[in-house]
């Protein structure tokens, strides 16, 4: 099987998670994403993790060596985003 793609993790998490934001970047074996969702409100880091493995379901541990993820809500997003 070939390694998967920073666009094929992405069409991955998308499709199990409603995502306002969504960036991933990788080489086939160590993925970094940056992943925006309302579904992380109220959640630790933690239980942003796993909701976010939980989209993924057996990828994980079929297809993916490594991802790397920052998790954050719309409200986070918004205020790292750089001032006009």
């Amino acid at each position: 099987m070939a390694n998967p793609t920073p666009a094929d993790i992405q069409q991955y998490i998308a499709a199990g998670l409603p995502c306002s934001h969504l960036e991933v970047e990788g080489d086939g074996q160590h993925f970094f994403a940056t992943i925006v969702s309302a579904e992380f409100e109220g959640k630790n880091r933690i239980g942003r993790h796993q909701r976010v493995y939980q989209a993924l379901g057996d990828r994980m541990r079929a297809e993916i060596h490594a991802l790397s993820m920052k998790t954050l809500t719309p409200a986070e997003w918004a205020e790292q985003a750089p001032k006009a």
